[in-house]
């Protein structure tokens, strides 16, 4: 229970032709981590002369072009998905999520899987294709009416056919829009190319522009264009427009609103090609990644003539089911060899194995390094402590309850469909729960919340409060227990490390990293207790002298750099203080806010009353949030620095077992 689960190593030669439905039902039972031997193959020898590397299934490329194209039509469905608009169903969807609808599929031979997919993309296809190209057009369309608008708009002022600027033979008309200081320029300029030009200019709607229509010689038109090009000149690129702009404008505005309705039609005929199909192109997409994972696979076996040999691991516990699930799956044509893993040449991966109330704690872990096979699994002692370490530091039964229901709408929104939630929802419950009791006992709801403004005294105490360690008046009391409370944590962490050293035959490594500071301890207590209940003595005599020896054998063990080390563990001791700092931040922010909500509501006359909640609320939340994250890492941080620290080697590499992954699929119903 304090060590990773154990592990077993399987070696598994079986006849080519059950080595296809070995690999399946494995992969369903997810039972197995499959390891690589094919570098091993080609590295030794000895292995090179019975075996060669396998490779992966030939139907790998095509099943990876399938997964692509389908993966492709199922975001395309779900961009036209019908989906539900407002915060509402949003917040709807985090509290209360729908579950997710599996299909129910048939274990399928990748050929068959394989033309079921095709089947139903060409289906599919048939389907969107005409409707993309229809959707394409009114995009086109609506481009052209767009740029039309654009134009006549722009040329408003200007009464007169666009037809007519399209140009001729033998004249050019230039029409654009240029910034008034620019314009000042290229009247200036002109006539240095030809007096063969007429500009008609008007105040654009654009504040600093105008625009112009400038007509020339076909001959001066290339000219004229270089010319613009170095000033602010935006060109007006525009054909076949016929009408006056105020015709074009309202014939674009009706074609653009057409054109909207028609592509909302469109839409809609897509959104039921998305409710029909959608789902079950879902489920192809995750059968073809799984047909995918297992046909990748064979490339870490090993192969003879008639029969394929793989090497994998499995827990202890599940020893018997993979055997049985081997020995069914290859009609007992199988041979398969079961060993204990080789500490010191193996790399044994690693899987935690914990009670229920645990597991959640184990991404922790994960996050910080998988232990070392042999060492001590910390996730029991972290699911005791850790929650108790957010409480000490948020200390506030009013933002306990509020940090605990929002871990139930996790666990019960976000968590019904994602294990990772569910576990983040449970360490927010126990978290809050933990803040709760440690907030009524040191006399802290929403800072002095009730007796403030329900009782009218903010001197008065909860009735739960233990006086001894009200926060407001005995803060002493509440570090000295957060000392205690950490030299307790770290003492377990010298344990653990003591322990695991020992196993792994380090003594010197022991005495020197982990019971130097037990002796060193030892030493303190001797010499306080003699000094304090004897005023001297031989108590405290013994006390200076195991003292005295600690030093000497981190001197021994250590070097001249060990008694350096001391100040780093005084350090760690007093890293816990933080406990108490963030204590007393959480309450007497949310005690400043209720003061402040007082004065605001007190002294500005009117508005006051409307004011003072919105201080209390506002300032409130802001605290809960600020604080909550700030024990959220704390806690954290005492595991991974101070605690991880005295012990920890971790570096193995975690326990993943060769598994479908079925999230929206069942598999015969199962």
């Amino acid at each position: 229970m304090f060590k990773p689960a154990r592990m077993k190593k399987l070696r598994i030669i079986t006849l080519d032709k059950y080595a296809d439905s070995a690999v399946n039902a494995l992969h369903e039972a997810g039972l197995v981590q499959i390891e690589d031997i094919s570098e091993r193959i080609q590295q030794d020898a000895e292995w090179r002369q019975i075996l060669k590397p396998s490779s992966a299934s030939p139907f790998t490329g095509k099943i990876s072009s399938l997964l692509m194209k389908t993966s492709g039509t199922v975001d395309f469905l779900e961009s036209v998905a019908r989906k539900d608009k407002g915060i509402l169903p949003l917040v709807k969807g985090f509290i209360n999520p729908p579950p997710i609808e599996k299909v129910e599929v048939d274990a399928l031979s990748v050929q068959d899987l394989i033309k079921k997919a095709e089947d139903t993309l060409v289906e599919v296809e048939s389907e969107t294709t005409p409707k993309e190209e229809k959707l394409s057009q009114l995009e086109s369309k609506k481009t052209e009416f767009d740029n039309a608008l654009k134009v006549a708009q722009n040329l408003i002022n200007f009464d007169l056919d666009l037809a007519l600027l399209e140009g001729s033979e033998y004249v050019s008309f230039i029409t654009g829009k240029i910034s008034s200081e620019s314009y000042d320029n290229f009247i200036s300029d002109l006539n240095d190319i030809t007096d063969e030009i007429v500009v008609f200019d008007q105040e654009s709607e654009e504040k600093g522009f105008k625009t112009v229509v400038i007509v020339t010689l076909k001959q001066h038109s290339d000219e004229v264009l270089s010319m613009l090009r170095k000033l602010e000149f935006e060109r007006f690129e525009f054909s076949a427009l016929e009408g006056k702009p105020l015709e074009i404008i309202s014939k674009s505005e009706s074609e653009i609103e057409s054109i909207a309705s028609e592509k909302e039609s469109v839409l809609n005929d897509l959104a039921d090609v998305s409710d029909k199909w959608l789902k079950q192109l879902i489920g192809i997409r995750e059968q073809l990644e799984i047909e995918k994972q297992r046909n990748e696979i064979f490339s870490s076996f090993g192969e003879t003539e008639n029969t394929k040999m793989f090497e994998g691991w499995v827990t202890e516990k599940k020893l018997k089911e993979a055997l049985e699930t081997i020995d069914n799956s290859t009609e007992s044509h199988s041979i398969v060899d079961v060993t204990d893993p080789d500490i010191n040449n193996d790399k044994i991966p690693v899987h935690l194995d914990n009670p229920r109330f645990a597991k959640p704690y184990e991404m922790f872990v994960h996050m910080y390094s998988p232990p070392n096979y042999r060492e001590i699994d910390p996730t029991i002692l972290m699911a005791i402590v850790f929650p108790f370490f957010f409480g000490f530091c948020l200390t506030e039964a009013g933002y306990g309850i509020i940090d605990a229901l929002v871990g139930y709408i996790i666990f019960r929104g976000m968590g019904r469909n994602s294990k990772t939630w569910a576990d983040l929802g449970l360490i927010m419950i126990a978290c809050g729960v933990w803040a709760i009791i440690l907030g009524f006992a040191t006399n802290s709801f929403i800072g002095d919340f009730i007796p403030r403004f329900i009782w009218g005294d903010p001197n008065l105490s909860l009735p739960t409060t233990i006086q001894s360690i009200n926060s407001f008046v005995h803060p002493e009391n509440i570090l000295i227990i957060a000392l205690v409370v950490g030299i307790i944590h770290l003492n377990l962490g010298l344990i653990f490390g003591t322990y695991n050293n020992l196993v792994r035959g380090d003594v010197r490594e022991a005495l020197g990293a982990q019971i130097v500071w037990f002796v060193l301890e030892a030493g303190v207590v001797l010499l306080a207790a003699g000094f304090l209940l004897f005023g001297g003595g031989i108590l405290m005599y013994a006390g200076v002298g195991v003292f005295i020896l600690s030093l000497i054998m981190l001197l021994y063990f250590n070097g001249l750099f060990g008694l350096m080390d001391v100040s780093g563990f005084l350090g760690n001791v007093l890293s816990y203080a933080r406990l108490l700092a963030l204590c007393l931040s959480t309450g007497g922010i949310a005690t400043t806010v209720n003061i402040l909500t007082g004065i605001v509501g007190e002294m500005i006359p009117f508005i006051g009353i409307v004011l003072a909640p919105i201080v209390f609320v506002g300032g409130q939340i802001a605290n809960l949030a600020f604080q909550t994250l700030g024990a959220f890492i704390n806690s954290l941080r005492l595991h991974y620095v101070e605690y991880f620290a005295q012990f920890y080697i971790g570096g193995s590499q975690k326990f993943r077992a060769f598994r479908a992954k079925r999230k929206y699929t069942d598999l015969g119903g199962k």
